[in-house]
């Protein structure tokens, strides 16, 4: 495993091995194996992909990750209930059947082992203090940890004696949601370059108990963005800036500009609506994030 943790360079080492690659097949496959330590056979269908480089690969993946943990029990039941969960550390000591205080002192190492790192909510208010007592939330170093923990892991045994219906049932059911939170998390990258005049200070996601935000940032200048992310096969509608304008009323959020981030675009009425305070990115955006690399 690579120690570098900013998903952003990550993200640019990845398209370094194919970058003519369509990036809607580099986010995909970014999702899977960023922060993997060697070059993928990038040319095979995903689904091959993931066969031949990480199930029919088990026993040696298996013995880098048992080296970051030392195997224990504990460290993998806790990142198995973040990978696929809400990723709050509430929700993830539950799935582990650990107490919190077990759950916390697993946590503060994982931090150490750089495993994961720390979310807290975005606030309303400029001071980003958690007002609310929100649960925090945990955010895997690299992408390809998330999949092995939400995929691999849990399943471990019939991977071992080379089974692989039960992770594909698995991988299939819950493919789409695992993909868009990695399309969010670079979604905060691409906002950062693209809001040049009034620099982003402050990006991640809001929470409280009711309403999940996806994307919750302060400018320079101190301006509120908020955002939804999706990414499916379908355009985004008006009634997803219409729900995000509700969100936002009851969590008593002011914001001065919203931002729409979707994978297969808008609707005709949703883009008439373009302006300086409703700013629309589909895929094409993410290129700006690799513009600058060289080919190899």
């Amino acid at each position: 495993m690579k120690k570098n943790t900013n998903l952003l360079k990550q993200f640019q080492e990845f398209y370094k091995q194919k970058p003519d690659e369509d990036i809607e097949a580099v986010i995909e496959r970014f999702a899977i194996f960023g922060g993997k330590s060697f070059d993928i056979e990038y040319y095979l269908p995903i689904d091959e992909l993931i066969e031949y480089e990480i199930l029919e690969k088990y026993k040696y993946l298996h013995e880098d990750i048992t080296e970051l943990t030392d195997g224990r029990p504990l460290l993998h039941a806790i990142l198995t209930g973040i990978a696929l969960g809400d990723r709050r550390t509430h929700s993830a000591f539950k799935r582990a059947r650990v107490s919190e205080k077990e759950g916390l002192e697993a946590v503060d190492e994982l931090i150490k082992l750089n495993l994961v790192k720390l979310e807290k909510t975005k606030q309303k208010s400029t001071s980003w203090v958690d007002a609310d007592k929100a649960d925090d939330k945990l955010v895997f170093t690299s992408p390809f940890l998330r999949f092995w923990f939400a995929f691999v892991s849990p399943i471990f045994k019939g991977i071992k004696d080379g089974e692989f219906k039960e992770f594909k049932k698995r991988y299939e059911n819950h493919k789409a949601e695992f993909t868009d939170y990695i399309f969010t998390q670079l979604s905060y990258e691409l906002l950062k370059q693209n809001f040049t005049d009034d620099k982003i200070a402050e990006i991640g996601s809001y929470w409280n108990k009711d309403i999940e935000i996806d994307i919750y940032a302060k400018t320079v200048s101190g301006k509120t963005i908020v955002g939804t992310t999706k990414y499916t096969n379908s355009k985004m509608k008006k009634s997803e800036l219409t729900k995000l304008q509700q969100m936002c009323k009851d969590a008593n959020i002011e914001a001065d500009i919203f931002v729409l981030v979707s994978k297969k675009g808008f609707s005709s009425e949703l883009k008439s609506l373009k302006s300086d305070t409703l700013k629309l990115y589909t895929l094409k955006h993410f290129k700006t994030l690799v513009k600058t690399l060289k080919k190899p």
